[in-house]
């Protein structure tokens, strides 16, 4: 009995001609062939063609693929495997091929150079004023740079980057978190420079770790990540107290930094991440393996790695952001906000207060342009590109800005405070927040036990409130970030008016 598999041609039944020319084309394909409908069905034993092949007709024309015996081609195809035996009307239409994705996000650095303000607690040197200034409640100027594009503030030291890609750091060097040679006393509660092979143009800190991106798409970090068991190192090899370099064998845009892990986004839009991993912040390891007790071991925390996003189509991302036990990411095409990390108050915008581990869609973060995100320890702030505030989370000490009789926030709310003004900045410390505004007023609330919100005492503030002093006399505020005890501010010189103009 004659094999019943067939071959599905599909060619219009009303074009005789059409199929007539087929059939010259192939042998013992008797007269007899059964026409369907719109369909021409060949029994096996008629022609030789592989089953997984089709013979595809539109528009008058047809085209058929190779009919070899026992020979399999792939289903989609950009290119003939052999010459098509009929010819065409017209010529082929051109595929174009894809260009590869090359993600540029915002470094959120300036054109021209500011001067840092620094206010809160100085003990660790983490003011940059000196050995003697361990303390101040409104800003003060490290007048000796006015050349500064943007600042990073970790939990107790900071680092910064001049307009010459040149990176200095001051602050707490006890675990190699400066990158440089701090042994002469007191070097370190001044701005000194960091050795690096190239140009900066961005710089992240964390609680004990400093990382920075060159301009050639090479990473440096120094100093360590910590867990609950204290000192993970940066690398394999322990504390790293000079800068090394971090995934070598990929181009990164863009770096952020939590607590104790680091975030990179490559110029194809991948996401890789690495340090502490105990509260889903690396979104790449579950919750049995995110301990350094594991079989899997600290190589897999230490060692970065990429995120993978669990559905069918590869995902890219074009921005990251980090917050001190947590990670956004903006994917490419949608715009959606994916987060892992800590949620036990709602800080990433999911429903559940669980640790996710692995990326989820925040539906709270997603369908709006977001400037900026910045989270502290239990909440986070976000800036939107109408330049308006939103916060969610924790409640206490203030954070949130919503007022004294506000509950835990586990949507985005906007800061109403602030709604009349655009904003071009936010920051968060761990418990305290901070706007800047189009014209350069600075905004701070929240904890205020260190006087890190520059008011000029240490009480808590439960609304936005504008922060002066002299030395902000003069000068614009147009990027401010929070530390553990302390906090950085950039801002630029106002041009002086010429009174004699006329």
């Amino acid at each position: 009995m004659k094999t019943e598999s067939s071959v599905v041609l599909n060619l219009y039944s009303n074009q005789p001609n059409k199929l007539k020319e087929f059939k010259k084309c192939c042998t013992d394909i008797p007269d007899s062939a059964v026409v369907h409908s719109t369909k021409v069905v060949l029994h096996s034993h008629h022609v030789r063609v592989a089953p997984e092949q089709r013979v595809n007709a539109a528009n008058d024309n047809i085209s058929l693929q190779s009919a070899k015996t026992n020979s399999k081609m792939p289903r989609k195809t950009t290119k003939r495997t052999a010459e098509d035996p009929v010819q065409t009307d017209k010529a082929p239409k051109q595929i174009k091929k894809k260009q590869g994705l090359s993600v540029k996000p915002d470094l959120r650095s300036l054109s021209i150079g500011g001067v840092m303000l620094v206010f809160g607690q100085g003990d660790f040197g983490q003011l940059g004023l000196g050995e003697d200034v361990t303390e101040k409640m409104r800003p003060a100027a490290i007048s000796d740079y006015q050349d500064v594009i943007t600042v990073a503030a970790g939990a107790m030291h900071n680092v910064c980057l001049r307009n010459t890609g040149e990176v200095l750091t001051f602050g707490c060097n006890d675990e190699g978190a400066l990158g440089r040679d701090t042994t002469k006393e007191g070097s370190e509660t001044i701005p000194g420079i960091v050795e690096l092979p190239g140009r900066a143009i961005q710089v992240t800190a964390g609680d004990s770790h400093t990382a920075a991106l060159l301009d050639d798409g090479r990473v440096f970090a120094w100093g360590t990540f910590r867990d609950t068991h204290g000192s993970m190192g940066l690398t394999l090899k322990g504390n790293e107290r000079f800068p090394i370099e971090v995934l070598s064998d990929v181009k990164v845009v863009k770096i952020a930094s939590g607590n104790d892990h680091l975030v990179l986004l490559s110029e194809n839009g991948r996401v890789y991440t690495c340090g502490r991993g105990e509260q889903g912040q690396l979104g790449r390891v579950a919750a049995r393996t995110a301990s350094r007790n594991t079989r899997q071991g600290i190589g897999l925390l230490l060692t970065p790695g990429i995120v993978e996003f669990k559905i069918r189509k590869k995902l890219y991302f074009d921005d990251i952001w980090a917050g001190n036990f947590c990670t956004f990411a903006k994917e490419h095409e949608k715009g959606d906000i994916y987060v892992f990390g800590l949620n036990n108050f709602h800080q990433i915008g999911l429903k559940d207060n669980d640790i996710h581990f692995h990326p989820q869609i925040s539906k709270t973060f997603s369908g709006k342009v977001w400037k900026h995100i910045s989270s502290g320890e239990h909440h986070t702030i976000a800036l939107d590109d109408a330049g308006q505030v939103f916060v969610m989370g924790r409640k206490e000490y203030g954070r949130l800005g919503l007022g004294p009789n506000c509950s835990d926030a586990e949507e985005l709310t906007l800061v109403s405070a602030l709604s009349s003004t655009k904003c071009i900045d936010i920051g968060a410390g761990s418990r305290e927040s901070f706007a800047v505004t189009e014209s350069g007023d600075l905004y701070s609330w929240g904890m205020g036990t260190n006087g890190n919100l520059g008011t000029g005492d240490v009480k808590d503030v439960e609304e936005p409130v504008l922060v002066k002093g002299k030395q902000l006399e003069g000068k614009t505020v147009v990027r401010v970030c929070g530390g553990g005890q302390h906090t950085l501010a950039l801002a630029t010189i106002r041009p002086v008016k010429d009174k004699t103009a006329g």
